[in-house]
């Protein structure tokens, strides 16, 4: 099957404004993301959907592959989704721009899971969930059913025992068709509510594969996130 990988990136988001041209070493974020994304051995192809003149000037003088897209998308996949429109591809993987550090190897075992022919969308989840994540806000848990399937997707602290819970991982797996089905629904009551948009898929009885994965992956959404990435990349 032929998989093709794409970035989501809004220039104007909202907790860290112009996060995805960053610099990082001197390269904008997203682009250590796009690098680190055309390693993956499954991808034929890997472009940023982008929303801005401005990203359109800085990315096209770096060589990157872009596609302009509107600005106003509810959702990275729903702004992923309007890129994939016209790409001739199978699965399409809506990558985070804010993961510079991504493990290439991860989107080739989400590409591997929609393998089976029962699977349509999957993501992944970190099995190193710390105690302080457990009651941080800002990490999304995810429960997992008997099936290796997302139960359920929370912001909230959770009062359960860590064994019950994985970090989650904003990556996203989709059989095209499925992801133009998602990209037509309305964004759920749930998904404006806890600001998760893999509960418009849980909402709409769309079943999401999760991979695990013990690689402790955190998004950037502060400038104090960037430098602890920083420091796990030089110690790693």
């Amino acid at each position: 099957m032929k998989a093709v990988g794409i970035i989501p990136a809004r220039l104007k988001s909202t907790r860290f404004p112009r996060k995805i041209l960053h610099p990082i070493e001197g390269i904008p974020m997203v682009v250590h993301v796009y690098n680190q994304a055309r390693k993956a051995k499954s991808l034929l192809d890997v472009l940023i959907a982008i929303d801005d003149l401005e990203t359109e000037d800085v990315l096209k003088s770096l060589k990157v592959k872009t596609i302009m897209t509107a600005k106003k998308h509810a959702s990275g996949t729903d702004r992923a989704a309007e890129a994939a429109e016209d790409i001739d591809a199978d699965i399409i993987v809506n990558i985070q721009g804010d993961e510079p550090f991504l493990d290439p190897s991860l989107i080739d075992e989400l590409v591997s899971a929609l393998a089976d022919g029962e699977v349509e969308m999957a993501t992944a989840a970190s099995t190193i969930l710390e105690p302080g994540d457990v009651y941080n806000s800002n990490v999304v848990k995810v429960l997992l059913n008997n099936q290796g399937q997302a139960r359920s997707f929370s912001r909230e602290p959770r009062q359960q025992t860590l064994g019950g819970y994985y970090r989650h991982i904003g990556i996203y797996a989709f059989k095209k068709e499925k992801m133009m089905e998602f990209a037509a629904l309305p964004p759920s009551d749930n998904e404006k509510y806890y600001k998760l948009e893999q509960l418009r898929a849980l909402d709409n009885g769309i079943p999401i594969k999760v991979v695990l994965t013990r690689y402790p992956y955190k998004g950037v959404d502060s400038i104090e996130d960037l430098q602890q990435f920083k420091g796990y990349h030089e110690s790693s």
